[in-house]
């Protein structure tokens, strides 16, 4: 166990790769998938119970931290307000509707907050819209607010069952 009592994981890259894909470094694999994939579920807890939402993201380049946007006057934003331990859930099943052998997931788990300062708002707006310009009005709005997830770790799932952990160098 770690201090945030999350379980460390063994590292398994030990096993023969089977195809290219598999030699993939698996900070590389975690990068492609969060790059290629537009929208994550945000994990959330409150009241007893969990709750998932659809988010559109982006990820530093160092991939240790994540920014969304959500409207103030939502569960959503609640739930974020009363408990900072969330998950962001990326996968690429619309790529391998035929295929789900094929399919990859992330589960990302940190801490969220919200951002405050305007320097801290001008960054993640920057980095925000810089994938998703289509959400400029929104992430301006007055009755939205940008959230920062300070990364603990990625658990990249292949194969439904193979499971590898990774953890950003700045924690």
């Amino acid at each position: 166990m770690t201090k945030d009592n999350e379980p460390v994981l063994r590292d398994f890259n030990h096993r023969p790769e089977r195809n290219k894909r598999e030699a993939e470094p698996l900070k590389d694999k975690i990068t492609r998938l969060v790059t290629s994939q537009p929208y994550a579920v945000l994990c959330t807890q409150g009241d007893g119970q969990p709750y998932g939402s659809l988010v559109a993201f982006a990820f530093s380049d160092d991939l240790g931290t994540a920014v969304f946007a959500t409207p103030t006057a939502t569960r959503k934003y609640r739930l974020l307000s009363e408990c900072e331990r969330v998950a962001l859930l990326v996968d690429n099943r619309p790529d391998f509707t035929h295929d789900m052998m094929q399919v990859e997931a992330i589960t990302v788990t940190g801490r969220a907050r919200q951002v405050s300062s305007d320097r801290d708002i001008d960054r993640c707006a920057k980095l925000l819209l810089g994938r998703h310009p289509y959400l400029k009005h929104f992430v301006a709005s007055d009755s939205s607010a940008l959230f920062e997830i300070n990364v603990t770790r990625f658990l990249h799932v292949t194969r439904f069952q193979e499971v590898n952990q990774w953890v950003p160098d700045n924690r």
